[in-house]
């Protein structure tokens, strides 16, 4: 498609990725595709809403399907919800929302911030796949910031978080979540400010 852009954003925790994602959305004016992926890959699949997005950027538990299926009986479970809920794998998840990444790939342009959308969007002619990170230091006093945490909880969180997504980016990209090998150009927020960070990714993209 002439004149497409897409942008696909992975992020370190507290780096500021999806500010920088909205920034870039202003001075290009194309959209930003965030959570938003999980109510449309809901309403596409017919399944809940609740469970993709306790399952967002994350392998799903074999274990907790099955605890699913084993209460299903129960009065204060949505039998049916659970019932389809449980029907699909973590390979069907993951295939569901990149279905749909390609979807809104080939409709115009667009900016996806993670859930492996280098990967499911690597054959996109012209696609610049990106990194954000950032010192710890900052990361953690953004957390704070943000969520009211202390620096304890916001070191738990960065680093319990981080696991996560390196263990779903990994598993279904064959690539490592973070190595600079894995994007077209990786920065360091710290280094370069939100702002400098989106400059830095426009004049990437000759614009």
């Amino acid at each position: 498609m002439e004149g497409q852009i897409i942008i696909t954003l992975g992020r370190r925790i507290g780096a500021g990725g999806l500010e920088i994602a909205h920034r870039l959305s202003g001075r290009l004016g194309i959209k930003v595709y965030d959570k938003d992926l999980i109510w449309i890959a809901a309403r596409e699949s017919g399944l809940s809403a609740e469970f993709f997005e306790k399952n967002d950027e994350k392998p799903v538990s074999k274990g907790l399907l099955t605890n699913f299926l084993g209460q299903k009986n129960s009065n204060f479970i949505d039998t049916r919800s659970y019932v389809l809920d449980s029907a699909i794998s973590e390979d069907g998840l993951f295939k569901t929302q990149s279905d749909i990444i390609r979807k809104l790939a080939d409709t115009g342009s667009g900016i996806f911030v993670g859930r492996c959308a280098d990967y499911v969007l690597r054959d996109r002619e012209g696609m610049l796949s990106v990194f954000i990170t950032a010192d710890r230091q900052d990361r953690i006093a953004r957390i704070m910031e943000k969520d009211g945490m202390s620096a304890k909880e916001a070191e738990k969180y960065i680093d319990q978080g981080e696991r996560r997504r390196a263990s779903y980016y990994n598993y279904y990209t064959f690539k490592e979540w973070g190595d600079s090998a894995s994007y077209d150009l990786c920065l360091n927020s710290s280094r370069f400010g939100i702002d400098g960070c989106v400059d830095c990714i426009i004049r990437q993209l000759g614009k």
